[in-house]
């Protein structure tokens, strides 16, 4: 238990019917009592966990700010594990932040970001792999990448690694028996066994590993760039995907200059499409400097959507494009075919080397054609390793995990090296107790305080 109480704001500030404040701590439930007057003759104090009021909240000279109800849970009952009150009241910014005054004067400290669910893994409610998953749950685009999130704020995950480190754990034991007593009547540990577990483990890593690159996908998305020359048709694509007008779009050449950013929800996988400035040169230094930026994000991109325009001959711009994404996962889109052609698409860049026969090659006019042959080729490109994924128990969404992961699994691959070279079986557990440690960060069991600092700074403050 911590020795002070903590309080925020836990709902989004702006009009809303409810909003919701949050106290947590020792002396959460007297410090809301100080403030809350229910109907009825029980005070906060004297109910129940799991209860809930209605009354009114009154500053200290009995002045009503809002009615509200107040949700009381007790210590270790609750999200935190401490005693919890939650005000449901009005959600406006100003009656919240009254409130939210009022309690701090009273004695409460203004809540860190994630702090609540920071409590609740360091009092024992969750995992720290639980608690990434909260703000996975609360960050969630798609229901797919919901559906992961939920699955490991459930535990998922974390059953996986324990499984792991028990197997380990088992391991070091017969070891560390084996070294200390030598001359008692103890079965000698089998060495085929011991490499049997070991390559057993070894192998369940290396599988939770090959998930991480499409967790990810499912967390934070395709960072999908439209990139081409000025007037192809990239900002009119970008409005047919969303379906709605989120570009400018004229017959001006270099009219998009910023970055435009919106999200796509394809089969339950969050497509981030960016709109890029065209790409040719150019004497005005604001749209210099659009250019440039789309030249880093092209670099930076997951996929890549090439628009080229068929209704004109290839350009310098378009051709120096091509060269440069030749090693790139990408999608042509050729636009404009409903207009007279000035060069054979598919077959003049295959012909010329710009593209081999693994790129596709999708032909559209944006003003006529629906989507559907571009959707289907964005859907085949990123979905291929997504089905077995969904037939886990656990996915790895984060970097963190998955190079905790790669720490083990190299501990392991030393104590299985140490092993077939018949060397002393206290060399062993050295790689054995690693493996055991870097598995132990994904659930917080032996992570470094300054990481658990770096998570939870991640959550918005009420949560």
């Amino acid at each position: 238990m911590f020795s002070d109480t903590i309080a925020a704001i836990s709902t989004a500030l702006g009009e809303a019917g409810i909003g919701i404040i949050r106290i947590s701590g020792n002396e959460a439930i007297n410090i809301a009592d100080q403030v809350f007057r229910g109907k009825g003759k029980k005070q906060l104090t004297e109910l129940p966990g799991f209860t809930v009021r209605y009354g009114k909240i009154v500053d200290s000279e009995g002045t009503t700010i809002d009615e509200a109800l107040a949700l009381v849970m007790r210590a270790p009952n609750s999200y935190t594990g401490e005693d919890v009150v939650e005000f449901q009241c009005h959600g406006g910014v100003v009656v919240m932040q009254k409130i939210l005054d009022l309690l701090l004067s009273l004695g409460a400290r203004l809540a860190e970001p994630g702090e609540f669910t920071k409590r609740a893994f360091l009092n024992g409610r969750m995992d720290l792999s639980q608690a990434e998953a909260v703000i996975d749950i609360i960050r969630s685009k798609t229901d797919r990448s919901l559906g992961v999130a939920v699955q490991q704020l459930e535990g998922s995950l974390s059953r996986r690694i324990q499984s792991l480190r028990e197997k380990l754990y088992d391991l070091i034991v017969q070891v560390e028996v084996a070294i200390d007593f030598p001359e008692d009547d103890i079965p000698e540990i089998g060495l085929e066994t011991m490499k049997t577990v070991l390559l057993d483990v070894l192998a369940e890593i290396t599988k939770l590993i090959e998930t991480a690159d499409n967790g990810k996908v499912l967390r934070e998305g395709i960072k999908t760039v439209i990139t081409g020359k000025p007037n192809v048709g990239k900002s009119s694509l970008l409005n047919r995907l969303l379906d709605e007008n989120r570009a400018l779009v004229t017959d001006i050449p270099g009219t998009t200059r910023d970055i435009i950013e919106e999200v796509l929800n394809i089969n339950g996988i969050p497509l981030r499409l960016i709109d890029t400035a065209g790409i040719r040169d150019s004497e005005d230094r604001v749209e210099q400097l659009g250019v440039q930026r789309a030249l880093e994000l092209v670099d930076e991109a997951d996929l890549i959507l090439h628009v080229l325009d068929i209704s004109r001959e290839l350009e310098s711009e378009d051709i120096q494009l091509l060269t440069k994404l030749k090693e790139r996962k990408r999608i042509l889109i050729i636009n404009k075919v409903d207009l007279p052609r000035q060069w054979d698409s598919r077959s003049y860049l295959l012909s010329s080397g710009y593209i081999d026969e693994q790129v596709p090659v999708v032909e559209i006019s944006l003003t006529e054609d629906k989507l559907d042959p571009l959707l289907d080729c964005i859907v085949g490109l990123i979905m291929g390793g997504l089905v077995q994924i969904e037939r886990e128990n656990a996915i790895i969404t984060r970097s963190r995990h998955k190079h905790a992961l790669a720490e083990a699994k190299q501990d392991l691959e030393q104590a299985l090296e140490t092993l077939d070279q018949g060397l002393p079986i206290d060399l062993i557990s050295i790689g054995l107790n690693g493996a055991l440690e870097h598995l132990g960060e994904i659930t917080g069991e032996t992570v470094r305080e300054n990481i658990i600092e770096r998570i939870f700074a991640q959550f918005c403050i009420g949560k």
